[in-house]
């Protein structure tokens, strides 16, 4: 008993005298500041907390686009003669872009959405806005009508692109898609709790999640089971669980939008598969590229809209396009592309993205405001035209920043405040370069053209167009708040961090192992 006993006290000496050398040998190595040498994560030296770069996910319905350099612009004689898609070499950083472009299905939870959350009358006119115009489909000349009837609200088309959107609809469908993702996101971990979503649908009004809103501690939500208990990662400076999530934490997606035009035409081509020598896990990638493409799915030696595989599908049209006057779709009994009107948004080929027709089917809004010498004008990295610098309008004070919507109010920046800066001057960038002496160019609405600066792009041929509109480079366009049967959508978000892709091991520039200095 007494050489037990003196076992276990040799034991317990050793355990206490070695607790303060070895205890590290247990514990993970605290991050600190290269800076301040100040430990990260440490309540006991401030707490100032920095999440660990994480896995870029992509959010849903998006696909991941590793950026480039291409040549954006025309690829086959300009039968219109616009001279408005002169071919020019620019860059665009890796992003993300709808699979498919947004169905019915989806434009109609959108709705049900904002008719219980905005259920109270003196938000009529703002359902009136949100609500596609099915007009489009008429035609003095036509029997359209039954379209116009069904194609945006039966079964039958759930998943057949929406159209009779106007720009200004499609761009509030992406701020209501951003804020419905990134409160489930909250929600799904635990940071926000459930009973938030009833009272949304039971006509909230201006009380909705908003993303913006949120980061800003302008709309107050229930905290969820995680973000009140001690197992939450999110720490104040004393220690305590904080139940606000801060963009800085990682947690939420980034913000849907429009994409650009050179993102649209650069997604549009699939580039992955045109690099015959791509990189391949640790193998490095060559900066190669084969013959242009003129259209969105990759050439086979020849220009073609067939496919020319060998196989049950050769010879089957690779979009939905209108062949000549009077052929939507073929003679019966061997319907070409077997498509009358738009057909279902996951229907023919996917391009080397994964990104379906992006040629064909319906033409597709992007945010740029249109010029025709805007391939001249603008940056050649992640060039737009269509800039309008905001700020939060801080007028009214802390508190009260939110609009009757919810979201937060944003108002143009003074050129007087921007006097002082380099790099910009003024707050609307639209007009810039129209009418000065290095451009020479002036729009007159309504008087010597149709070009203003609500007339956005649209890319991408639709089912009622000829073959030619069917190539990435080919651009149009119209004012923003019209819409049209043979125009819908799809959104995109920005990427963040290493352009290469969403891997952990995914980092930004070439790494090469340190060098000892000679003695």
């Amino acid at each position: 008993m007494q050489v037990l006993t003196g076992v276990r006290n040799c034991f317990l000496l050793i355990a206490a005298a070695g607790s303060i050398t070895s205890c590290s040998l247990f514990q993970k190595k605290q991050e600190k500041s290269a800076v301040t040498g100040w430990n990260y994560n440490d309540k006991t030296m401030g707490g100032f907390n920095v999440p660990k770069p994480k896995d870029i996910k992509a959010a849903p319905g998006l696909v991941f686009v590793q950026g480039g350099t291409f040549t954006m612009g025309a690829t086959q004689e300009d039968v219109m003669y616009d001279w408005n898609n002169t071919p020019r070499r620019v860059t665009v950083n890796s992003f993300f872009i709808d699979r498919t472009e947004v169905a019915n299905v989806h434009y109609r939870e959108y709705l049900y959405w904002m008719e219980n959350v905005f259920s109270d009358p003196q938000y009529e006119k703002v359902l009136e806005a949100a609500r596609p115009d099915t007009l489009v489909w008429r035609s003095e000349l036509a029997y359209n009508e039954p379209y116009v009837e069904a194609y945006f609200r039966h079964p039958s088309y759930n998943y057949y692109p929406v159209v009779g959107v106007s720009w200004k609809q499609a761009s509030d469908f992406c701020v209501w898609r951003t804020d419905r993702v990134n409160e489930w996101e909250l929600i799904k971990k635990g940071y926000i709790n459930k009973n938030n979503v009833k009272t949304e649908l039971n006509g909230g009004g201006q009380e909705n999640f908003n993303t913006k809103a949120y980061f800003l501690g302008e709309y107050q939500v229930q905290p969820g089971k995680v973000a009140t208990s001690k197992t939450n990662p999110l720490k104040d400076a004393q220690g305590r669980p904080r139940t606000q999530v801060k963009q800085e934490d990682g947690i939420t997606f980034g913000d849907y939008r429009l994409p650009t035009e050179a993102e649209w035409e650069y997604a549009a081509y699939g580039y992955v598969l045109e690099n015959p020598q791509a990189k391949q896990g640790k193998k490095r990638g060559e900066e190669l590229i084969a013959n242009k493409q003129i259209y969105a799915w990759k050439n086979d030696g020849f220009d073609n809209i067939r496919s020319t595989k060998q196989s049950s599908y050769q010879g089957a049209f690779m979009a939905n396009f209108k062949r000549g006057i009077g052929d939507n779709m073929g003679v019966a009994g061997g319907l070409n592309d077997n498509a009358a009107i738009p057909a279902e948004v996951t229907s023919f080929a996917p391009n080397g993205f994964g990104i379906y027709n992006m040629s064909g089917n319906v033409s597709e809004w992007v945010v740029d405001v249109y010029r025709p010498l805007t391939n001249i004008d603008a940056s050649d990295f992640n060039p737009v035209r269509g800039n309008v610098f905001k700020k939060v309008d801080m007028n009214k004070g802390q508190g009260n920043l939110r609009d009757s919507l919810g979201r937060i109010i944003m108002v143009q920046e003074s050129d007087s405040s921007l006097r002082n800066r380099r790099n910009y001057q003024h707050a609307y960038a639209i007009d810039f370069l129209d009418g000065d002496s290095l451009s020479g160019a002036s729009y007159g609405y309504g008087l010597t053209t149709l070009i203003s600066d609500k007339s956005r792009v649209v890319k991408g041929g639709s089912w009622n167009d000829m073959a030619y509109w069917l190539s990435p480079g080919t651009r149009r366009f119209l004012e923003e708040d019209q819409a049209s049967s043979t125009i819908g959508f799809r959104c995109a978000m920005n990427h963040y961090g290493s352009a290469e892709g969403t891997s952990k091991s995914a980092k930004t520039g070439n790494f090469f192992p340190p060098r000892r200095a000679k003695k």
